[in-house]
């Protein structure tokens, strides 16, 4: 007799996750029998029993999801088959189709954090604890399907215990690949100068060190880090004289959120995003207790995480403080991952290494977010963000397949699948290059991953920049279509392509789009534009004035420049007769500034530039807080928010002119005024830098506001520019208010971390007619 069954075809992010178990445990109360089973797709299962039972087994699957789980789409069709199954079994993995992917790695659940706290459980004190809600992904698979065999957890049998747990469908670590305890598991050690410490405690061993102001590299679940206490100020200032970092913010992490309310202020929403399986790098603002002063000079805000795996909590559990965890790296270098390269690179940097056995496949740098008016901000996404998929607009369903290259700094590279858009964890900076190989076998470890083989390629329009290099090389290998996507439309597409609206493909809308530098088609160096675009052309109406860049690149480094060429083009050859502060009238008659007169004047090496970045460096230049040389990217803009936010409630902005005779033009002439005379009134510094951030969110929003009749209704704001959270807030609010739908971002990095997005999405659009209009 013909039974009448149910087929369910679930794909998103399922495998990994304890999803076979939990459909198990609903198949018993339910009592359905059948299958469920991995395969290359994602997850199928194959129920039979009375209709009542079967809608409701259906119902339930979407209902209490493990931590980690997410359903994408859920297919469910009738079926018959001759002979009732007596059982409802978890079958072996199938290891066909083109690849369901990897969720990302997560941070320890409280139940394994209850486990290692146990004195009478097994696991107490385990370093690797972990089970299906929590522990390593990425970092440790080398294939797929993602079985212990795939992962750098091959190495290691399983013990009887452990067996018994990963084979029984009722306990929380059944087929947790990465299971292990102290009998099985990896080894933990303590070594200096090479040589290993024989002590039962080795994490006790190097709290002690740290709490004697020694700094210690850690490996971590992605990388190395390098660790201090960071309440001990001498140690800190070691920790920077020897890393060559002299002013970059340093991250911490804290035993718990009451600590970090000792030296922070934190929201509910910020302490459920810091304690939540992503277990980010939150930026929150200093207050309370202070921590070493050179963990954040200049900065009124601290990067600070909890905890994300039993190491990091033995460690913390056994100090007084939080302490700094960097990377362990030379400076530039990515991460180190490798035993023995740590050793050979990080001995100079380091007193000892907290280390162990398990082999770390995947560098993965810890994830950063801040929480603001605007929303969630994502400035690096990477551990416990990277590579759970974007899921984008239905429109994608049937676009073919794209691998997207990114840019050249802040690094990442995405798949384009039907709707999903798989976006690698951050790598860095590609003119380095030990960070040019991992983001070579990045690529090449995603598209074997995902059995991904690319119908399109998508580069960056600048033909120099090494992703698109690389890329042109990779669509010849695989007979794929090269589209060049220019840098700014990707950034405002990546925004639209997070949204996962229906009808983004189509949706024209408006783009703010500010960042530090992208290839112009018109022969300049884009960087403060305004554009109308969808995702197949864009125009752009407005920009920022093009003001020279004297030295190019040198320019991205030395403050200074960016000042002598505003100043110059607001006022001519003779603007030091318009500076009448003493301190910056001396700076600029040094010899740098007069050679670069020279430069400007007859345009020798420097490219036109209608950058925001290298505006708020002229600014920062300008008040002295970063003139000569920035030691990290972002710097000087990073200073004068600082110093503006505490003045922003009682200052107006600057006035900066619009002309609309040839679109939408900017001068600067105004603010220059203005600027200089309050130097020259010695105004505070803050003051001022409030008055510049003010104006900046005044033009704009005043910049738009005709087109609100006749124009799109939607504005997007986008590029790494607006990681200044008193911009993206402020041209929220006057844009919301004026009847703009106001789009930021929220899942991907405003930043070129976004920018393969971008690229993906306009590559992959229909009928793409990839044109841009433009304005000079």
């Amino acid at each position: 007799m013909p039974h009448i069954g149910k087929h369910i075809r679930i794909n998103g992010s399922v495998q990994g996750v304890g999803f076979r178990p939990f459909a198990w445990q609903i198949a018993r109360e339910t009592a359905v029998t059948g299958f469920v089973r991995n395969d290359g797709n994602g997850v199928v299962i194959e129920i039979h029993g009375d209709a009542p039972v079967l809608d409701a087994f259906v119902r339930r699957l979407t209902v209490d999801l493990p931590p980690l789980a997410r359903i994408d789409r859920m297919d469910v069709r009738d079926i018959v088959r001759d002979a009732l199954p007596e059982r409802f079994e978890i079958l072996a993995s199938e290891n066909r189709g083109e690849g369901t992917g990897i969720v990302p790695d997560a941070a320890t659940c409280p139940a394994c954090l209850d486990d290692i706290r146990n004195p009478a459980d097994r696991r107490f004190g385990h370093a690797f604890a972990n089970c299906t809600h929590c522990g390593p992904r990425l970092s440790i698979v080398r294939t797929i399907p993602y079985d212990r065999r795939s992962t750098s957890m091959a190495a290691f049998a399983m013990c009887a215990d452990c067996r018994a747990e990963y084979e029984n469908p009722a306990d929380r670590r059944f087929h947790a690949q990465p299971i292990a305890c102290p009998a099985c598991g990896p080894r933990l050690w303590f070594e200096m100068a090479g040589q290993p410490d024989s002590v039962d405690d080795p994490i006790a061993v190097a709290a002690e060190h740290m709490r004697t102001g020694k700094i210690i590299a850690i490996k971590g679940l992605g990388g190395f880090q390098i660790a201090a206490d960071a309440a001990n100020e001498a140690a800190v200032a070691d920790l920077r004289h020897r890393k060559h970092r002299p002013r970059k913010p340093l991250a911490l992490m804290a035993r718990d959120i009451e600590q970090i309310r000792r030296h922070c202020r934190v929201s509910d929403a910020e302490a459920e995003r810091l304690q939540s399986a992503a277990a980010p790098i939150m930026l929150l603002r200093a207050a309370g207790a202070p921590l070493a002063d050179s963990i954040a000079p200049e900065q009124d805000s601290l990067g600070i995480m909890l905890p994300n795996t039993p190491l990091h909590h033995l460690l913390l559990s056994k100090l007084d403080h939080p302490i700094v965890l960097t990377s362990g790296n030379l400076s530039d270098n990515p991460q180190e991952i490798d035993n023995d390269h740590a050793r050979n690179h990080l001995a100079p940097l380091v007193d000892g290494f907290l280390m162990h056995d398990r082999a770390i496949v995947h560098r993965v740098d810890d994830s950063v977010l801040r929480l603001d008016r605007a929303g969630p901000a994502v400035l690096r996404r990477a551990r416990g963000l990277a590579p759970a998929p974007i899921r984008c607009a239905v429109d994608f369903e049937t676009a073919p397949k794209v691998l997207a290259m990114g840019g050249e700094l802040k690094s990442t590279i995405c798949l384009l699948n039907g709707r999903d858009a798989v976006l690698s964890q951050h790598i860095g900076d590609l003119k380095n290059a030990a960070t040019l190989a991992d983001y070579r076998k990045t690529i090449r470890h995603f598209l074997a991953l995902y059995r991904f083989r690319p119908d399109i390629i998508a580069v960056d329009r600048h033909p120099d920049y090494l992703s698109s290099v690389i890329g042109r090389k990779l669509a010849a290998e695989f007979g794929a279509q090269l589209i060049a996507v220019q840098h700014h439309h990707a950034h405002l597409a990546s925004c639209l392509a997070e949204q996962g609206g229906e009808g983004d493909a189509d949706r024209t809308v408006l783009g703010i789009v500010l960042d530090g530098s992208g290839w112009g088609p018109d022969g300049t160096v884009w960087g403060g534009e305004i554009l109308k675009a969808d995702l197949r052309s864009f125009e752009r109406i407005g920009h920022l004035p093009q003001i020279a860049l004297p030295g190019g690149e040198a320019a991205i480094r030395e403050p200074w420049r960016n000042l002598v060429a505003h100043l110059h083009a607001a006022f001519g050859s003779d603007y030091r007769g318009h500076v009448t502060c003493a301190a910056l009238l001396a700076a600029l008659q040094e010899p740098g500034p007069a050679m670069l007169d020279q430069m400007v004047m007859n345009g020798v090496n420097t490219p036109l530039s209608s950058s925001a970045g290298r505006f708020f460096d002229a600014v920062a230049a300008a008040l002295r807080t970063c003139y000569h040389r920035q030691s990290y990217e972002g710097q000087a803009a990073m200073s004068i928010e600082s110093l503006a936010r505490p003045f922003l409630a009682d200052e107006t902005g600057y006035g900066i002119d619009i002309d609309r005779t040839d679109g939408i033009r900017f001068s600067f002439q105004p603010l220059w005024r203005a600027l200089l005379a309050d130097l020259d009134r010695q105004v505070d510094p803050g003051r001022i830098a409030a008055r510049v951030h003010l104006g900046l969110i005044d033009v704009f929003a005043r910049a738009l506001m005709p087109l609100r009749k006749s124009g799109p209704d939607t504005v997007v704001l986008s590029g790494g520019v607006f990681q200044n959270a008193i911009l993206r807030n402020g041209l929220k609010d006057r844009c919301t208010a004026a009847g703009f739908r106001v789009l930021t971002h929220r899942r991907v990095p405003e930043n070129d971390g976004g920018l393969a997005l971008g690229q993906a999405v306009i590559a992959a659009s229909p009928t793409v007619r990839y044109t841009a209009t433009l304005r000079r």
